[in-house]
This record gives structure tokens, C-alpha cells and sequence, in this order.
């Protein structure tokens, strides 16, 4: 489903200890199950735990998309019996039943996972990840949760928002923002697609506020699966400018500015400020396909925490019936 974002206050967010959920389904939608992960190997580790709640056997269908290498994809199935739990390492990947899943990954791989389930069914996965560095600290939180039909957070109070906050203190050094996105279900309902950059992205605007409430703003940050090697790149922005944007840098990872950069080295969602406590507030200007954001913190001394944000489909039939509003027609590439 491709959807431009107009000025409405629908949809909901989902931040790991708060419970707020509602997007968009149509009728084309599977109701398969997906949970979403982040994983890096840059120097790194980086493990997946994956649970069957239900007392079923559940098959289950795991893409890996690597960013560096124009988000390539590697994918095998799994079996799970009930409640049954299992461990990823994504350096040397095993399958539930101990034998090896195909899936060889390049020693420097980032990016993200999705675990779907290969029927239709309710939710009955949960997991969590770890991506443990070198220099000691690690990353952890939930897996992001998906039905079908999802697309980018939005916050109801605010329109189409997403915030959190941020400092300094205990000698935090470095952030990861993570922003997934991908294309939704195919007609197959336990497969999901992200090669096509111009099919899969988020339009942004950045705030952030420091203490005293004032803002340093960053515009037309774009969201998706791609690094500054991508060869395509250069088409995505083209494609997004096309509708007068202006925007001139995509990524899947950023940090938030120059004063908590991004522990390897990637953009910054506003460079040029110096900012060490405050909050981020950003604005879901338009988007293709479906995604989450991941936000972690470090200090580099063995503690760090990643949260996530996400939402949840509770609107079924057609848009426009449901919310009231008129979705135009998409541009198109010359």
C-alpha cells in the first residue's frame, strides 16, 4: 500500500513501555505476523531470540537485508514447535533444529532482519536482539512488532510525530538511530521486499529542543535501506526531490548531532548543533512502504539501551472510509 501523508491526526505509537496502537489495513492485506530487528556484524555481535508463544507449530520465514551490499537479501524457513525458543547468531546462522540455515553474511554486514510467519495467523512471535560491540557495550531491546498493513509511527496527539530524549550524562558518547523501512507484504503473505530504494523510504523533518525549549532544525532527512556507496542513492533523492523536497541525504543510520554522533561514523540527523540534553521530535512528511525506528544510547563502558517505535494495525476496509481524507496520486520517475 503506498500512502502520501497529509496533515491528519490518525495512527498511533508504539514506544516499548507504552501501549498506544492503531494504522492503516486494506483489504489486499495478509494477516501473517512479523516481528523486525536491527543487526550488525561491524565489529560486532550480534544474537536474535525468537519464541513461539503459541502451543501450534509455527513455520516461519527469516529475510536478512544487508544495507552496504544495496540491501541484498538473504532468507531461509524455520520450524517452531509450541513455545518453543530459539537463539540467532547472525555471525553463523543455525536453524532451530541445529543445522545451518544457507545464510552466510559478509563479515562487515548491517542492516535488518524480518521474521514472518508463513501462514496466516494471530501474533504469536516475541524476541528480543543484542548487538554486543567490541569496545564492550551492547544494544538491546524488543523486537518490533508487526501485523499487515503497517507503515512508519505517527503520533495521534501531534499528527504524524515521533519524539524521544537524549543527554549526556554518565559519560554517554554515541547514538544509533536506526530507521527501517521496506515494502509490505506480497501477494505471498510471508514475504516481505526492500531492493527498490524508490519504493521504500520516509520523508523527515528534525527538531531538536535543548533545555530552555529552544529549537535547531534539520529538514528533508530521508529514511531508508541504502549507505553512501548505494549506486542508487543519487535515484532515490531524485525521486523524492521530484516533489520539491530538496532533501540531499538518505540513510538507514544516523546519529542526532555533533555533540552524541553515531558510533560509526554515519550521518547526523542535524549536524551543526552541539546540543547535550534535550529532545528530538521528528515529522513523518511522506512515505513508501512500512517501517520502525530504533533509538539506542551508550556510554562505552558496557551499558547502553535501544528503544523502539512502531505501529499497529486497527483500521480494516479503505482509507478513505476510515479517516475521512483523500490520498492523491503518487509522482512518477520521467
Amino acid at each position: 500500500m503506498r500512502i502520501k501523508l497529509l496533515s491528519i491526526n490518525i495512527l498511533c505509537l508504539f514506544l516499548i513501555f507504552s501501549i498506544v496502537s492503531c494504522d492503516i489495513n486494506d483489504s489486499s492485506d495478509t494477516t501473517a505476523f512479523q516481528l523486525i530487528s536491527f543487526f550488525d556484524l561491524r565489529d560486532r555481535d550480534s544474537f536474535i531470540q525468537l519464541t513461539n508463544t503459541d502451543a501450534d507449530t509455527r513455520r516461519i520465514h527469516v529475510q536478512i537485508f544487508d544495507v552496504e551490499n544495496n540491501c541484498n537479501e538473504n532468507d531461509f524457513f524455520d520450524n517452531y514447535t509450541g513455545n518453543d525458543t530459539h537463539v540467532y547468531n547472525i555471525s553463523n546462522i543455525q536453524t532451530n533444529d541445529g543445522n545451518p540455515s544457507g545464510v552466510v553474511l559478509p563479515d562487515n554486514a548491517y542492516g535488518f532482519v524480518v521474521i514472518t510467519t508463513a501462514e496466516e495467523v494471530e501474533g504469536s512471535l516475541v524476541g528480543n536482539f543484542r548487538v554486543l560491540d567490541n569496545a564492550g557495550y551492547e544494544y538491546r531491546t524488543n523486537l518490533v512488532e508487526r501485523g499487515s498493513g503497517f507503515i512508519f509511527g505517527i503520533n495521534p496527539s501531534t499528527g504524524s510525530d515521533i519524539s524521544f530524549n537524549y543527554n549526556m550524562k554518565g559519560d554517554v558518547s554515541l547514538s544509533d538511530i536506526v530507521g527501517i523501512t521496506y515494502n509490505p507484504f506480497t501477494e505471498t503473505p510471508f514475504e516481505v521486499a526492500a531492493a527498490e530504494l524508490t519504493e521504500s523510504w520516509a520523508l523527515v523533518d528534525i527538531d531538536i529542543l535543548d533545555l530552555n525549549e529552544n529549537v535547531f532544525s534539520c529538514r528533508n532527512v530521508v529514511v531508508s535501506c541504502t549507505d553512501q556507496d548505494n549506486p542508487m542513492r543519487q535515484e532515490l533523492l531524485e525521486f523524492v526531490n521530484l516533489e520539491g523536497a530538496s532533501a540531499n541525504v538518505a540513510s538507514f543510520e544516523y546519529g542526532i548531532n555533533n555533540a552524541i554522533p553515531h558510533s560509526k561514523g554515519g550521518e547526523l540527523l542535524c549536524p551543526g548543533n552541539n546540543i547535550e540534553e534535550g529532545f528530538v521530535n521528528i515529522k513523518l512528511l511522506e512515505w513508501r512502504g512500512t517501517g520502525g525506528l530504533f533509538v539506542g544510547l551508550n556510554n562505552g563502558n558496557g551499558r547502553g539501551s535501544m528503544d523502539s517505535l512502531w505501529t499497529a494495525s486497527r483500521c480494516f476496509g479503505n482509507i478513505e472510509e476510515c479517516f475521512g481524507i483523500i490520498i492523491p496520486p503518487l509522482p512518477t520517475l520521467p
